[in-house]
């Protein structure tokens, strides 16, 4: 008789919030790249500037805020996710195709996207604050008062800036992780070369993290851009167009940084 075996989908939000400690710097990083209106460093370039003015330190500005976006964000995600998977397993009594994997991770990463927002908008913020001037610097404590102080300063509304954009790239990387993971499992193990162990897991995740990478990079720098903003895009078309005029490659900035944090994040 088979196990039955069920999703201890808590877990995701935990994992998550070790894998952000360990990513964290190259977030960051990703971060600095994508808020640059013109392309004046490169990642390593980057990294040094931000070691020499700040320290290295200085590399994990904004970690608070990056787990209270996991714990909102990846928990609510992975919840949706692989409680509506064992459901559709126990009706089917087997595997799900493909695209109801697909839909399953829009549906979940939308929804995890949008819980996570307000924190996500916090972390761009205390993440780019490192290369501003010291009088222009929003100098959060932590999660919890960047959070109070949009609310009381700018309005609830504002909590929610870039919310489509957060909601729309979180449906993509659950599509990358979660449901292409899922399927690139299912393939492997389907070859008979490969058992369901730690060397499985590890191939799945990689190729699972370098589909989400390619998949959410445009509407990452666009949610990113809108977060930061200060009033200068009057909405997402507006972010849009200003990103274009860069260039098609604008809206891949921070692709290496962005592949490098992604897939050890996923694997992790």
């Amino acid at each position: 008789m088979s196990e039955n075996r069920r999703s201890r989908w808590y877990f995701g939000g935990l994992s998550s919030s070790a894998a952000a400690c360990i990513t964290h710097p190259l977030d960051l990083i990703k971060v600095h790249l994508q808020t640059q209106h013109e392309v004046r460093m490169r990642m390593m370039g980057m990294t040094m500037s931000v070691v020499q003015r700040e320290g290295v330190l200085a590399l994990y500005s904004g970690l608070s805020a990056s787990l209270c976006r996991q714990m909102t964000y990846s928990l609510s995600r992975f919840a949706i996710y692989e409680t509506v998977s064992d459901q559709m397993k126990d009706r089917t009594h087997g595997p799900m195709p493909f695209y109801q994997k697909v839909l399953l991770g829009l549906v979940g990463g939308f929804a995890g996207g949008f819980i996570g927002t307000p924190a996500d908008m916090v972390n761009v913020r205390m993440q780019n604050d490192v290369k501003v001037p010291l009088e222009l610097r929003r100098n959060y404590a932590h999660a919890l008062d960047g959070l109070f102080r949009v609310w009381k300063e700018e309005g609830m509304k504002k909590l929610f800036s870039g919310a489509t954009m957060a909601s729309s790239r979180g449906a993509l990387v659950t599509v990358g992780q979660l449901a292409c993971y899922d399927q690139a499992k299912q393939l492997v193990l389907g070859t008979g070369a490969m058992q369901d162990n730690i060397l499985t897991h590890f191939l799945a995740s990689l190729i699972a993290g370098g589909c989400a990478t390619v998949l959410c990079q445009p509407l990452d720098v666009l949610k990113t851009r809108l977060m930061n903003s200060k009033g200068e895009y009057v909405g997402l078309l507006h972010c849009v167009r200003d990103t274009a005029k860069l260039g098609p490659n604008a809206f891949y900035k921070g692709l290496v940084p962005a592949g490098i944090r992604l897939i050890p994040h996923t694997v992790t």
